[in-house]
């Protein structure tokens, strides 16, 4: 079956946040979601997005979709890309849809001169860390990720006393 993968436009706003929906309630976390529609299109394709989307499709059905954005490495004196969001509907996974989204992002990062293409993944998700690994993608252990995030990012943003975990 024939896969296309294109750039999001702003009538597919409702279909990438029906994804991001689909990829909490996978992810266990449907509660975090608090984006709308209204966000997806204000942030995806407004003025000021910084992040991009694509678009794939198996067959001329809508499969899955693709958030990322570029970032910037000091100690490569390069872009890199960071990619937010991967998700194939699970009845077109093993398809290659996944593949040829993060194929498509590599060329991205290629074409951009980027020095890195990177990603996170849930621990427990030992699908997805076999299928990264199994296309040649490293886990960098030594590295651990942090968030400010709402109340605690306004917190310390504004010089109030740090909420104690």
């Amino acid at each position: 079956m024939p896969i296309a993968i294109t750039p999001a436009q702003p009538k597919d706003a409702s279909e990438i946040h029906r994804f991001i929906t689909e990829l909490a309630v996978y992810e266990r976390a449907e509660h975090e979601v608090k984006a709308g529609v209204a966000d997806i299109e204000a942030t995806l394709f407004g003025p000021e997005a910084k992040a991009q989307a694509l678009m794939c499709r198996v067959d001329g059905k809508l499969a899955g979709f693709a958030v990322y954005f570029f970032s910037y490495s000091t100690w490569l004196g390069k872009n890199g890309l960071y990619l937010e969001d991967l998700y194939v509907t699970p009845e077109l996974r093993g398809g290659g849809a996944g593949k040829a989204l993060l194929r498509h992002l590599a060329r991205l990062a290629c074409d951009n001169d980027c020095g890195r293409f990177e990603w996170s993944v849930l621990d427990w998700n030992q699908p997805a860390i076999d299928f990264y690994e199994s296309i040649g993608a490293a886990p960098q252990a030594e590295w651990i990720r942090y968030r400010l995030a709402g109340e605690g990012l306004r917190r310390f943003a504004y010089g109030e006393d740090a909420v104690t975990a």
